[in-house]
């Protein structure tokens, strides 16, 4: 693979499924098991066949996305070559590829910004179809949208929110294509068209119009697929990747003899954690403060303080203040933004 591998990372959304979180912050931006999600997306992309020939084009929404994303990119992947569009209209995943049609030739993956999975990029190196989509079996497909094979393996069409589930093929929200052309003509075929779904032009339509130009399109199936799209998700993400690597409880247990930890947990160096029960399933993040606590299944952002409260199943943004009664032993659940304070009386 000599060209250049373009990564396109759609992240324009409002992220309304993440409120309060996204009033203030980008939805990749949302921390989980010890680094934000666009951290463990970038993260995926260690397998590529080339890793140094390759640049990101970040297709942000307006304000927070365009204010954030970048000088983030900047100080955290100084080395990275990046490339950042504005979608100002919320018109879909084909609508904002083509935004960034300046910058697309050959080679290129698309991926969604709260699509996490586990799989090897090294394939691609001798990759010989048009395209490849990822796909996951799940029991109900649903709400997904489904890849439908031929007879011959490849790719006849894809089916948004199908009524059946029969075909438990699931996008999952990644793609490869050989040629970036190939899509944008696709997409303005679409465009022309008015293939719409919910006045969003979706990649999936996108993709079954190079199939029925002739494009050879398959299927690359996983068995792990996280999401960060939604509160639950993003607190499910958190307990397997907690499981799977980002613990460090022997660390953070070391030297406080005040405080339990019930792994697997991540408390970041710098946070102060007194006399207080955390984890299982538990991620604190930079500069926190937690005395006098017990917290079980959650997410705390950076820089959040909790005294005298026990948590599970809460996620707590930046710069909080969480702070119960001193004999109160009522455990809640919380999901508050940034800059807030919960404070009982």
């Amino acid at each position: 693979m000599t060209n250049t591998m373009k990564i396109v990372i759609p992240m324009a959304g409002w992220g309304t499924r993440m409120r309060p979180h996204t009033w203030s912050k980008p939805k990749p931006l949302v921390s989980v098991a010890g680094k934000t999600s666009l951290e463990h997306l970038l993260d995926m992309f260690k397998t590529l066949p080339d890793p140094e020939n390759t640049e990101y084009i970040f297709i942000l929404g307006p304000y927070l996305g365009e204010m954030q994303i970048p000088p983030f990119i900047q100080k955290h992947y100084p080395d990275l070559k990046a490339r950042f569009v504005v979608q100002h209209e919320m018109k879909g995943q084909s609508h904002a590829l083509s935004l960034a049609r300046e910058y697309l030739q050959g080679p290129m993956i698309m991926c969604f910004s709260d699509t996490l999975m586990e799989t090897d990029f090294s394939f691609l190196a001798k990759e010989e179809s048009d395209g490849v989509a990822w796909v996951m079996p799940v029991d109900d497909p649903r709400r997904f949208g489904v890849a439908e094979e031929g007879a011959d393996g490849w790719v006849t069409r894809f089916i948004e929110k199908p009524q059946s589930v029969d075909n438990n093929l699931v996008v999952v929200g990644c793609y490869y294509f050989k040629s970036a052309e190939q899509v944008l003509a696709a997409i303005d075929i679409q465009m022309e068209r008015g293939v719409m779904l919910k006045n969003e032009y979706f990649m999936t339509d996108a993709i079954s119009i190079m199939i029925e130009s002739g494009a050879k399109i398959r299927t690359n199936s996983i068995s792990t697929w996280l999401d960060t799209g939604t509160i639950d998700a993003t607190l499910e993400t958190n307990r397997i990747l907690l499981e799977r690597g980002a613990d460090n409880s022997s660390a953070a247990a070391a030297n406080n003899a005040t405080v339990k930890i019930e792994p697997p947990v991540y408390i970041h160096p710098t946070a102060k954690v007194e006399a207080a029960v955390i984890g299982p399933h538990v991620s604190i993040g930079a500069n926190c403060y937690v005395n006098s606590a017990v917290i079980s299944d959650s997410i705390i952002e950076e820089g959040t303080e909790i005294i005298r409260t026990a948590l599970t199943h809460s996620l707590i943004g930046r710069n909080c203040r969480v702070e119960g009664q001193a004999n109160k032993e009522e455990v809640s659940s919380l999901n508050i933004g940034d800059n807030s304070s919960v404070i009982s009386s």
